[in-house]
C-alpha cells in the first residue's frame, strides 16, 4: 500500500514536473519565437531603410543623369544650331560675294556700254564731220569743173561737150593712179599673208623622208642548232633556266617549236642581253649557272657600249652638238625600244630630219628645230623603269640636263598635253605625225585593219541617198558613190563634210583620212 502511494505521489511529481517543464518550454519557445520575430522586424526596419536609401540614391543618380543628359542635348543642339547659322552664314556670304562679283560684272559692262556709246557718238560725229567735208569737196568739185569749162569756153578752141570729155579723161586718169595704189596694198597684204599661209602648209604637208624598219614589241627568237640543246638550256631540275632567268630579267618559253626559243619581257634592252647570252651559250655549248652569269655580264657590257654607240652615232649623223653624256646614253637606249612596232631611234631621227628640213624652207634655226625633234621622245627610254608617261619623263629630262625652253615645249606639247610656245613645236607635232603616219611606219594587227575598213564603209552607207561606199589607199581615202536622183552637188558637198565628222568622233587612225563623194549621171543613145 506505501508502495503503490509512493508510486502514485511519484507519478503525480513527475507529471507535474513534465507540466512545468512544459509550460516553460513553451514559456522559452514564445520568448525565443518572439525575439525572432523581433529581429526579423528589425532586419525588415534595416532592409526597408537600405531599400529606401538606395531608391534615394538611385533616384538622385537618375536625376543628375538626366541634368546631364539633358545638359549635353542642350549643348548638342546649340552646336547644331550654331553650324547651322554658320552653314547659313557661308551661304549668305557667297551669295553676297555673287552679287558683288554681279554687281562688278554689270558695273565693268555699264562702263564698256558708256565708253562703247562715246565711241559711238564719236563716229558719228566724224561721220557728220565727214559728211559735211564730202559735200563741201563736192561743191567745190562743182565749182571747179563749172571754172574749167569757161576757161575753156573763153579759149575758143574748143567746144563744152569736148571740155567735158577733156575732164572726164583727167578723172579717169587719177582714178586709175588711186585704184593702182589700192592694188598695191592689196598685193603687198596678200604677200605677207601668203608666206605665213605657206609656212602653215609646209610644215603640216611636207614630207620627203621614209625609211621602213619594223620589230616585235615584247618577244625576240634564238634560232638553236637543235633541239637537243633544249635540254641543256633547261638543266638539271631546271637550274639553268632559273639561273638565266634570274641574271636577265627575261622569261624563256621553251615549247615545241622546233629549233627556236622564246624570249619574254617587256624591257628591250634586257631582252636583247638575253637573247646574246643564250646565242653565245648555244654555240659555246658549256651551259651552267656560273658560265650563264659570265656571259650575261659579257653581253650587258657589249648591248651598254653599243647603245652608247648607237646614240654618239644618232647626234653624230644629224649634226647635233652639246648634247648631255647621259642624254647621248638615253638615245641609245631607243634603238632597243618600239611603238607600235616602229623603232624609237629611227622614228627621233627621222622627225629631226624632217623637223631640220621644214625649218630650213621656212628659215629657222636648223639645229634647234633637229635638236627638238631628236629629243621629243627621250621619255620612252625610261618610261619602264619610272612612273610617269613618257611626256613628262622627257620633259623632266631636258629641265635636268639644262635643254632650250623651246625643247622643253616641243616635249611637252608634241602629243598636245600643252600648248606650243614656238614654231619649233609645231614643227616636232608635223613631223612625228609624218613619222608615223607615213605607209610602212607601222604595222597593225589585221583584225584591227580589218575592223577599221569595215567601220568607215558602214559610217558611208548609212547616210541617206548612198549607192556604195569603198575604203581604198588602205583606209586613207573614203569613196562614196551617190545615186544622181537622190543627191544633188551641194548635198554631195554637205555629205562629205558630215561622213568626216562622224570619222572623227567614231574612228581611232593615225593622219588623216579624205572622204570623196562622186555624184555621176550619164545619158546614152544609140544611133541607127
Amino acid at each position: 500500500m506505501h508502495l503503490f502511494f509512493t508510486i502514485k505521489v511519484n507519478l503525480i511529481t513527475l507529471l507535474i514536473g513534465m507540466f512545468v517543464a512544459l509550460v516553460v518550454g513553451y514559456a522559452i519557445g514564445f520568448y525565443i519565437r518572439k525575439m525572432f520575430m523581433m529581429y526579423q522586424v528589425r532586419e525588415s526596419e534595416d532592409l526597408a531603410k537600405k531599400i529606401v536609401l538606395e531608391a534615394e540614391k538611385e533616384a538622385e543618380n537618375r536625376l543628375k543623369m538626366a541634368a546631364i543628359e539633358s545638359r549635353e542635348k542642350h549643348l548638342a543642339a546649340k552646336a547644331e544650331m550654331e553650324k547651322e547659322l554658320k552653314t547659313k552664314r557661308d551661304e549668305i556670304r557667297e551669295v553676297e560675294i555673287e552679287y558683288r562679283r554681279k554687281d562688278d560684272r554689270l558695273r565693268n559692262q555699264l562702263e564698256k556700254n558708256s565708253d562703247l556709246e562715246k565711241e559711238m557718238k564719236e563716229k558719228v560725229s566724224r561721220l557728220a564731220v565727214r559728211e559735211k567735208e564730202i559735200d563741201s569737196e563736192k561743191t567745190r568739185y562743182q565749182e571747179l569743173v563749172q571754172e574749167e569749162l569757161k576757161r575753156l569756153e573763153m579759149a575758143g578752141s574748143i567746144t563744152a561737150e569736148q571740155a567735158r570729155e577733156e575732164i572726164r579723161k583727167k578723172v579717169i586718169d587719177e582714178a586709175k593712179m588711186d585704184a593702182a595704189k589700192e592694188v598695191k596694198k592689196i598685193e603687198e597684204h596678200a604677200r605677207a599673208q601668203a608666206e605665213e599661209e605657206a609656212r602653215r602648209l609646209i610644215t603640216m604637208a611636207i614630207q620627203r623622208v621614209a625609211s621602213d624598219h619594223v620589230a616585235e614589241n615584247t618577244v625576240s627568237v634564238v634560232e638553236l642548232p637543235s633541239d637537243d640543246i633544249k635540254g641543256r638550256i633547261i638543266g638539271r631540275e631546271g637550274r639553268n633556266i632559273r639561273a638565266l632567268e634570274q641574271c636577265t630579267g627575261i622569261d624563256l618559253i621553251i615549247d615545241d617549236t622546233p629549233g627556236a626559243v622564246v624570249l619574254s619581257g617587256f624591257n628591250p634592252v634586257r631582252r636583247e642581253i638575253a637573247r646574246r647570252a643564250l646565242e653565245k651559250l648555244t654555240q659555246d655549248g658549256r651551259i651552267h649557272p656560273g658560265r650563264i652569269e659570265e656571259i650575261v655580264n659579257k653581253s650587258k657590257k657589249e648591248v651598254n657600249q653599243q647603245i652608247l654607240q648607237a646614240g654618239e652615232q644618232a647626234v653624230l649623223d644629224l649634226e647635233i652638238d652639246n648634247i648631255h653624256p647621259e642624254m647621248v646614253k638615253l638615245l641609245g637606249r631607243l634603238k632597243y625600244r618600239t611603238s607600235y612596232t616602229q623603232n624609237v631611234l629611227e622614228h627621233v631621227k627621222e622627225v629631226s630630219f624632217i623637223c631640220g628640213t621644214i625649218a630650213a624652207e621656212l628659215g629657222l634655226d636648223i639645229k634647234l628645230a633637229k635638236r627638238a625633234g631628236l629629243l621629243h621622245d627621250i621619255g620612252k627610254a625610261i618610261d619602264q623603269q619610272e612612273d610617269g608617261t613618257h611626256t613628262q619623263l622627257g620633259v623632266e629630262l631636258a629641265r635636268r640636263y639644262n635643254e632650250h625652253k623651246y625643247v622643253v615645249n616641243a616635249i611637252a606639247s608634241h602629243h598636245e598635253d600643252e600648248e606650243p610656245i614656238s614654231l619649233y613645236a609645231v614643227l616636232v607635232q608635223a613631223g612625228d605625225t609624218i613619222s608615223a603616219s607615213r605607209p610602212g611606219a607601222r604595222r597593225e594587227m589585221l583584225e584591227t585593219y580589218v575592223k577599221r575598213m569595215t567601220k568607215l564603209e558602214e559610217i558611208g552607207d548609212s547616210f541617206k541617198g548612198v549607192e556604195k561606199t569603198y575604203a581604198i589607199q588602205a583606209g586613207r581615202e573614203v569613196r562614196i558613190i551617190v545615186l544622181p536622183d537622190g543627191v544633188t552637188d551641194d548635198g554631195a558637198n554637205l555629205l562629205a563634210k558630215e561622213v568626216a565628222k562622224r570619222i572623227e568622233k567614231e574612228v581611232t587612225y593615225p593622219g588623216e583620212i579624205k572622204v570623196t563623194v562622186v555624184r555621176e549621171t550619164r545619158f546614152s543613145e544609140i544611133a541607127r
